[in-house]
């Protein structure tokens, strides 16, 4: 399969500095990375201090929300004007919320700015991806993109230590404020050493598919997250608001000038098997992301650094698998691939599943198999995405494919934060002590050292009932790593060409 026939802005080679370039998407990819473990490992230590368990999982969930949601807005505007300035655009917002991230007082208000740091977070990582497809050819771009996704695995390596570090030695705003440097950097260097020369054209943005898709997860997420508090009227609305918005969502597709989702875009089997399998990864890469450090420390009685360290681990095959992968991708053939990807995250999701009671070293090495799989499912769809398409619709493609991880991981984030909640409050009851004992007590254990605070005799209920509730949580991983491998068993086999897409000779 080529590239297509469309040509891309030509990047001038007298002014354009792939190295500059590449290490300015390096930075961009690191901020990334880095901050869903930063903030997982952070979370518990965090809950601790400002309060608001209930809204645990909206942390992750409000930050993905609006990835999910931008992530195809951002893809289809860097094809309208040029990857630069809407790149740009995306790291000065991400960058805005990052610092009030760091200044919030309460759970909600924290929970509001990761909105607007999601916000621009939409733009940050799939246009660094998409940035190396446009400068770099096929034979070059599954290795670099191979280099690219072993910063994720390496940056998330040093995310859960990190912020075991910060809310021990710090205040827990640093977790968010050592974006700034990183970000202040990218932009200087993109902006002096990015050139492209981009044609103007007619434009029209689907708003209105935005609105729509908004609409229609975060409804869902509603249902998924705080469903089991609501009673039947309130959650048949809900369900059937999402309903409605889907198909609206859909209709508006088929029907705008330039949707943020390419419906066509699934009639190729490859690209559709590769966006559900993303989809379902995504789901399960979330489950052990957020709640195995509160595993650690509230069952386990780990510390956060700890927690660190277990988390890590997931990362520690992911730039392994990420590298060899986009080594021999063109040799051996995406399904393959995807097939030894999918069969790595179903085995580490069910070790943790059966292990993880076991301790922080039974759960890092099930974390690590996990990590395996994504690397190479990873590396493997976005090579063969890309590779699959002209370079007008690369945008929009590889947007899709992000936009199916992070809409995976936050639907994940709400489906086993209203597992977690749900297991909890039926456990309580079942103890009956479901009147004198609430979630809100949860927050004891999770502050690593002051178990002491917690009433006599409810530390212990407390820890059976979230061993229980969590190990639900990561039995609802597996699942999603069982239905990840169904779907890239039916991945068509396919050989990816070496003949680069017609666009200008690469920038030196």
């Amino acid at each position: 399969m080529s590239a297509g026939s469309d040509s891309a802005p030509a990047f001038d080679g007298r002014k354009t500095r792939r190295p500059f370039v590449l290490a300015a998407i390096v930075m961009a990819m690191f901020m990334a990375a880095i901050e869903g473990t930063i903030v997982a490992t952070s979370m518990p230590s965090i809950v601790a201090k400002i309060g608001g368990v209930h809204l645990y999982s909206w942390v992750f969930s409000a930050f993905l929300l609006m990835q999910a949601v931008t992530v195809p807005i951002y893809g289809k505007l860097s094809d309208l004007f040029g990857r630069k300035r809407v790149f740009i655009a995306g790291i000065l917002i991400f960058l805005a919320g990052s610092v009030l991230c760091g200044l919030a007082w309460s759970m909600p208000s924290l929970v509001a700015f990761r909105f607007l740091q999601g916000f621009g977070a939409g733009a940050v990582q799939p246009l660094a991806i998409t940035l190396v497809g446009d400068l770099y050819a096929i034979e070059e771009r599954g290795k670099t993109q191979g280099y690219i996704a072993s910063v994720w695995g390496l940056s998330s390596i040093i995310g859960p230590l990190a912020g075991a570090l910060i809310v021990q030695y710090l205040h827990w705003s640093w977790i968010f404020w050592m974006h700034i440097p990183f970000g202040v950097a990218c932009i200087f260097l993109v902006t002096r050493y990015l050139h492209e020369n981009v044609t103007r054209k007619a434009h029209s943005i689907d708003y209105a598919g935005a609105v729509l898709l908004l609409v229609t997860v975060s409804s869902l997420m509603l249902v998924l997250t705080h469903g089991g508090d609501w009673g039947v009227n309130e959650l048949a609305g809900l369900a059937t608001l999402t309903v409605v918005a889907a198909a609206l969502f859909i209709a508006q597709q088929r029907r705008a000038k330039d949707p943020i989702m390419h419906l066509e875009l699934w009639s190729n089997p490859l690209i559709a098997r590769a966006n559900a399998a993303t989809l379902t990864a995504g789901i399960a890469m979330i489950g052990l992301i957020s709640f195995l450090p509160t595993f650690v420390q509230g069952v386990l009685g780990g510390s956060a650094l700890v927690a660190g360290f277990a988390l890590c681990a997931m990362s520690i095959g992911w730039p392994i698998a990420s590298v060899i992968t986009g080594h021999v991708i063109v040799r051996v053939g995406p399904r393959r691939l995807a097939l030894l990807g999918g069969t790595a995250l179903l085995v580490g999701s069910v070790a943790v599943a059966l292990f993880a009671a076991h301790g922080p070293l039974a759960a890092g090495l099930g974390s690590m198999v996990v990590g395996i799989g994504l690397g190479t499912l990873n590396t493997t769809f976005i090579v063969s995405i890309q590779t699959s398409v002209a370079w007008s619709q690369r945008g929009a493609a590889t947007g899709t494919n992000m936009l199916m991880r992070i809409l995976g991981s936050a639907l994940g984030a709400a489906i086993f934060g209203g597992v977690l909640n749900v297991s909890m409050q039926r456990f309580l009851a079942s103890r009956g002590v479901a009147g004198s004992v609430s979630l809100d007590n949860i927050q004891d254990l999770l502050a690593g050292g002051t178990r002491a605070n917690v009433v006599a005799g409810v530390s212990g209920l407390l820890q059976e009932g979230l061993s229980s509730s969590l190990h639900l949580v990561f039995w609802g991983v597996a699942t999603a790593g069982a239905v990840t491998l169904a779907i890239v068993a039916g991945m068509p086999s396919v050989k990816l060409a070496g003949a680069p897409s017609k666009q200008a000779p690469p920038a030196r």
